[in-house]
């Protein structure tokens, strides 16, 4: 009977103790990954341990696997049972979330979320989204942009009254980037090709709606974020820029359809 019923607890004052002992970096990670719900041990290694910062790409992700494995062991984090990319990709295929002692000690006190296992869909959608966010913060290391605003779900939310009474947009993230003498502002929505085409149009024409309420405009001197679908590839684009091209309930000009792999280049203004 040895062990049943039980489970390893953090004092309060235990907790405050394992805090004195993280780094500025655990912190950062852990923060991270619960503002993005999962991340990937290569998309971690991408923002917090960078290979300018170590001797060499092999240093970097050995000092990404033990940390992330001290902070596993410390249940700040909780690795996930799926990985991306099998067995091959190793350690950077691990797929992480926060975990019940990360969880208290970013809710100081507050309530403490029980984690379940995700589908693949979500699981996969989760982590595009988050890909995202790491290729715009690595972008802005490199000097390439400013990130004046970055929200993931649920800070990107947006509420406004409209037919039927309250509504919510739910973007995927929002952007306030600067290039050069330009502040570009996006809504991102991540399309992954599992939604048909008349759910993609419904949420635009939702978009549509907070556009024509002015909300967005009346906190922003007039500017409405451009609305980027990204999508896995042209093909989908094609579709997807053609459904929108022909919705005549649609404004126009308030959306663009890119790839993932030129998300980077639409955003930050360039053409694809």
């Amino acid at each position: 009977m040895s062990g049943c019923g039980l489970r390893p607890y953090v004092s309060a004052k235990g907790l405050e103790q394992l805090h004195e002992r993280l780094s500025g970096r655990d912190l950062a990670i852990i923060a991270q990954v619960a503002d993005l719900r999962m991340m990937s041990a290569r998309q971690i290694e991408a923002v917090h341990f960078p290979a300018s910062e170590h001797d060499s790409q092999p240093a970097a992700a050995r000092a990404r696997q033990r940390v992330l494995g001290r902070l596993v062991r410390d249940r700040l984090l909780i690795r996930l049972e799926r990985r991306i990319g099998g067995v091959r990709a190793g350690s950077a295929g691990f797929v992480f979330a926060v975990g019940p002692v990360g969880y208290r000690l970013l809710a100081a006190g507050g309530q403490v979320r029980r984690f379940q296992e995700p589908t693949s869909r979500f699981l996969d959608h989760t982590l595009a989204t988050a890909q995202l966010v790491v290729d715009v913060g690595v972008a802005s290391r490199g000097g390439l942009l400013d990130i004046l605003v970055c929200q993931s779900e649920p800070r990107c939310h947006r509420e406004f009254s409209g037919l039927g009474g309250r509504r919510v947009l739910r973007p995927d993230a929002f952007f306030a980037l600067g290039v050069g003498a330009y502040e570009w502002r996006w809504f991102c929505e991540i399309d992954r090709g599992s939604e048909s085409v008349p759910v993609i149009l419904r949420k635009c024409r939702l978009y549509a709606d907070y556009y024509q309420s002015g909300q967005e405009q009346a906190k922003h001197r007039g500017v409405f974020p451009t609305v980027c679908w990204i999508v896995p590839d042209t093909r989908r684009a094609e579709r997807l820029r053609h459904a929108i091209d022909h919705d005549r309930h649609l404004p126009d000009r308030l959306f663009v359809v890119t790839t993932s792999e030129q998300a980077l280049t639409i955003l930050t203004g360039g053409q694809p």
